[in-house]
């Protein structure tokens, strides 16, 4: 099993979530997070004062899969979340030794 962590702009949420419903992908977890990568943030003028502004929000999803699966959900979030600007994102691939389902006990790609 795989774990796909992507960090995306919160706009793309929905392009993202309708990609991976296409491959037959259910669950995931999102978060609301803030961060910066290269970019490393701006600077705005609020009120005549200028202020930097280093963590941008965005969205943090999660999604446990069978291996099977992996090249072709990173492939749809890519597309999805992709505006070709900067701070597009990270996809984030992790292995995942086990898992199980609390309320059947189920284990392996089963529970997911």
């Amino acid at each position: 099993m795989k774990k796909i962590e992507a960090i995306i702009k919160p706009f793309k949420l929905e392009e993202v979530k309708d990609a991976l419903a296409e491959l037959g992908i259910e669950g995931m977890t999102v978060s609301e997070v803030k961060g910066f990568g290269r970019q490393k943030g701006h600077t705005e003028i609020y009120r005549g004062s200028e202020y930097t502004v280093d963590f941008l929000p965005k969205i943090k999803i999660e999604v446990v899969l069978a291996e099977s699966l992996r090249d072709q959900a990173v492939q749809a979030i890519v597309k999805a979340a992709k505006t070709g600007k900067i701070g597009d994102g990270k996809v984030f691939v992790s292995h995942i030794e086990d898992a199980v389902r609390i309320r059947t006990e189920e284990m392996g790609e089963k529970a997911v």
